[in-house]
């Protein structure tokens, strides 16, 4: 059965000129003169890049079909994350630059959401925040106890975030693996 822009939700992966495509916001309009048409923002699968796009209603369109399912990061092998699915114990390994700078928050025993096309993986997605436990950062200064001010500090993964000055080692924060944020401590 032929699918057309009428078919078109939240989330549907299009293939357009050989790319995929998810749809993140769509509508249908019917205006009071001319043809209707489906207005689309759309987002490049592997590049991240977001544009609007306007189809004709009724238009034939290439829909795929996109697996999304929740792994567990277990190990670094050379260019590669080894990631498990719970469920079966298969392991996928995921080339480094998929992942790309979030990587900095990936910590063991991390539930991630990896997509796949046809058994290939397209893309990795962490939660949005994680807990990690600082190693290592400078004393604040003494009497220095507001929220003013700001101090590097390294977590567990090796990653270097800014942190506020009360903040000390061995601690848990809670870190925005979008940004590497400071988002709290966490008990």
């Amino acid at each position: 059965m032929a699918q057309t822009t009428n078919d078109i939700k939240n989330g549907s992966v299009l293939n357009l000129d050989g790319q995929l495509w998810t749809v993140t916001k769509f509508q249908h309009v019917k205006p009071g003169k001319g043809p209707a048409f489906v207005r689309t923002t759309i987002k490049n699968v592997l590049t991240g890049k977001i544009v609007d796009k306007t189809f004709n209603a009724g238009m034939k369109m290439e829909f795929e079909t996109v697996d999304n399912r929740t792994l567990q990061y277990s190990y670094e092998d050379g260019d590669s994350f080894v990631f498990m699915d719970m469920t079966t114990y298969d392991q996928v390994s995921i080339p480094k630059d998929m992942v790309g700078e979030q990587s900095k928050f990936l910590l063991e025993g991390t539930d991630c959401i990896i997509s796949f096309h046809d058994g290939n993986p397209l893309s990795v997605e962490l939660p949005a925040s994680v807990i990690l436990e600082v190693t290592h950062t400078e004393p604040g200064v003494q009497g220095n106890r507001s929220n003013a001010g700001t101090k590097p500090a390294t977590v567990e993964t090796g990653a270097e975030i800014q942190v506020p000055l009360f903040v000390g080692e061995g601690e848990h924060v809670k870190v925005d693996t979008r940004d590497g944020s400071y988002l709290g401590r966490e008990n």
